[in-house]
């Protein structure tokens, strides 16, 4: 069983990274250890360890990091089943962001890529010439993009099916979050606003200004306060039921803005920090050791993971998304294809798929990137120090070396060329996804 089940995932990898060894033969340089994780057999190519030899001792040559500091660096590179280089590759570091791919994993393995979060919309009376005799009740159900775009789009829904009005209050229960605020009073005061166009100020009239031309400007305007409920009244009548962007195209902001709250919100719809952390050391087959999460964004420096977990998740969820049709360019930045977020101002070799992390003293970079000579090259870079910017300039010139060793692919390869159009944005605001309850 376990020399089918290794035989298999050694095929798989050598399929992903692109290299030509037959895997009976790739099999004999492995050996299964007690612990999940797999002893990778070394690469034959020395164009790893000698680019990360070199890259540490620039480190320390421009005093980025002292010499007996080299240690607090961690680097892990690999080509399918062949270790290119590690250095303290098994010691869980300061991950930072980097816990967003952690987070990632687990929700869509969980909820799958076309899984959407309900927003619920209720009223607690009936409507008459136009306004509502009651509350109006949003309950939450975990979406984590639901901004401007969005409210507007409701309001323009509360619109179609006559509610101009409301006379009571704007209740919110469950989990809702607007515009990344989870505080509910607050979320709630600025749907208040989104809702009724003459109560607008500059940030829902620049969003509305770049929404497709000819979109309604909403009018509900609401009479009463906004109030925050733990239980939803049970004798509310459904209005509305509004639909998040699908899965895929959420975990894809997340990751391209490196957002903490989006991050927070998804890692809480699987259980919170302690479930995606058991859960994605199964899926990378990994030790539990390797990573330590207090949370679902990497914020604070308790968030440990070493960067072999880094790149063994990375390559979970490329066989994840595979099963969905997708890729991991599908859910993270890449270089060349998308200019948002945190691939601003980085210069990694064409077509790298990257996720960035960064803390006060913390800068890590992990991803995938295309070689002629070996195939998919997956890696991860944790470093400790106060030069935030001088690290990722020497990340960058590290990839970058690496590739001129390996050779350019002359064209991105399937495996991870994103199905959808250059910089696409997602289509926020579509009334397509509120599906409307109470017919007139």
């Amino acid at each position: 069983m376990l020399e089918l089940l290794g035989s298999g995932l050694v095929s798989l990898w050598l399929e992903m990274a692109g290299v030509q060894i037959k895997p009976s033969d790739a099999l004999d340089a492995l050996a299964w250890q007690s612990s999940p994780g797999l002893v990778l057999a070394p690469d034959p190519n020395p164009a790893g360890v000698n680019t990360v030899t070199e890259y540490l001792k620039g480190l320390i040559t421009s005093k980025l990091v002292a010499q007996n500091l080299a240690e607090s660096q961690g680097i892990w590179m690999q080509s399918g089943p062949m270790l290119m280089a590690n250095h303290q590759g098994t010691t869980p570091l300061p991950a930072a962001s980097l816990t967003k791919i952690a987070t990632s994993l687990v929700v869509l393995t969980t909820w799958g890529a076309d899984h959407q979060f309900e927003t619920l919309v209720s009223a607690t009376g009936p409507v008459v010439n136009g306004v509502l005799q009651g509350d109006l009740v949003i309950t939450g159900g975990g979406d984590p993009m639901f901004v401007w775009e969005e409210a507007i789009a409701l309001g323009n829904t509360l619109n179609k099916m006559g509610i101009k009005q409301v006379k009571g209050n704007l209740v919110i229960t469950g989990n809702f979050a607007m515009n990344f605020q989870r505080h509910p009073l607050l979320a709630g005061q600025m749907l208040k606003q989104a809702l009724n166009h003459q109560t607008w100020t500059r940030p829902a009239t620049y969003i509305y200004s770049i929404m497709p031309k000819g979109t309604p400007k909403p009018q509900v305007a609401i009479a009463g306060k906004i109030k925050v409920e733990a239980q939803p009244n049970l004798q509310q009548t459904l209005l509305v039921r509004h639909y998040s962007l699908p899965l895929q195209r959420l975990i894809k902001e997340m990751n391209v803005f490196s957002n903490n709250e989006m991050a927070q919100m998804l890692a809480e719809s699987v259980g919170g920090a302690g479930i995606v952390q058991l859960k994605a050391a199964k899926l990378a087959r990994v030790s539990n050791s390797e990573i330590q999460l207090i949370n679902g964004s990497g914020l604070g420096p308790e968030n440990r993971i070493s960067p072999r977990a880094v790149c063994a998740m990375l390559m979970a969820i490329q066989r994840e998304a595979s099963a969905n049709r997708l890729n991991l360019a599908d859910l993270f930045p890449m270089s060349g294809f998308d200019n948002r977020g945190t691939m601003h101002s980085r210069h990694l070799p064409a077509a790298t798929v990257m996720k960035t992390g960064t803390l006060r003293d913390v800068s890590a970079l992990a991803g995938v990137m295309p070689t002629r000579d070996r195939g998919l090259v997956w890696f991860a870079i944790i470093n400790r120090g106060p030069g935030i910017p001088a690290f990722r300039k020497e990340q960058d010139k590290l990839l970058q070396n690496l590739v001129q060793k390996l050779q350019v692919v002359p064209e991105v390869p399937t495996a991870l060329t994103p199905h959808s159009s250059i910089n696409s944005l997602p289509e926020l605001g579509a009334a397509s996804r509120n599906e409307i309850l109470l017919k007139s």
